[in-house]
């Protein structure tokens, strides 16, 4: 009886120093694996407005935006207000930046200034292309793109903004939905 309890005693104290060894090397590999999302995309300097300041340069440690199935386009479609930009003076959230598409030299840039931050679209007579999207402090962004339109929803807590610009069926028409 003593025999098998000390048997016992020592493979548990075996399995728990092997268990122990394999989550700390385990959990040192992926601890370095962690980042955080792309949080805006950088205008190029042919596209900023006058009045708008230089935007961020990339860095090399840029990953590019994880991929997942868009979501339905939402349903609520009030009217879209744009604004022309940002004041100078107000603060802009820390971003890392990720290079976007060259606009086309024909679309018109329009930027939609919201609750949860800012997106920049280039919008073409068939088409659109997202120049940047810059969240606000404290929200997070997440962009899903296909061939006839782009979304960008914000979201802080329960809260969530949807930029949404379609042109599948005629010029491209940027929609704001906030739930």
């Amino acid at each position: 009886m003593r025999r098998g309890l000390v048997h016992v005693l020592a493979w548990t104290l075996a399995t728990g120093a092997a268990v122990t060894l394999s989550w700390w090397g385990v959990h040192t590999v992926l601890a370095g694996t962690a980042y955080d999302p792309p949080r805006a995309l950088p205008l190029t300097a042919g596209d900023v407005p006058a009045e708008a300041p230089k935007p961020p340069t990339a860095s090399a440690t840029d990953r590019p935006a994880p991929t997942a199935s868009p979501p339905p386009p939402p349903s609520t479609k009030p009217a879209a207000t744009p604004s022309p930009s940002r004041t100078p003076g107000s603060p802009a959230a820390p971003s890392r930046s990720r290079p976007a598409a060259s606009p086309s030299p024909s679309g018109q840039v329009k930027s939609y200034d919201t609750d949860g931050g800012l997106v920049v679209f280039d919008l073409g007579r068939t088409s659109a292309s997202l120049v940047s999207a810059t969240p606000g402090a404290g929200w997070s962004m997440q962009v899903w793109k296909t061939e006839s339109w782009i979304r960008v929803e914000f979201a802080a807590g329960a809260d969530r903004v949807s930029v949404f610009c379609t042109w599948h069926d005629g010029p491209p028409r940027v929609e704001i939905g906030t739930y």
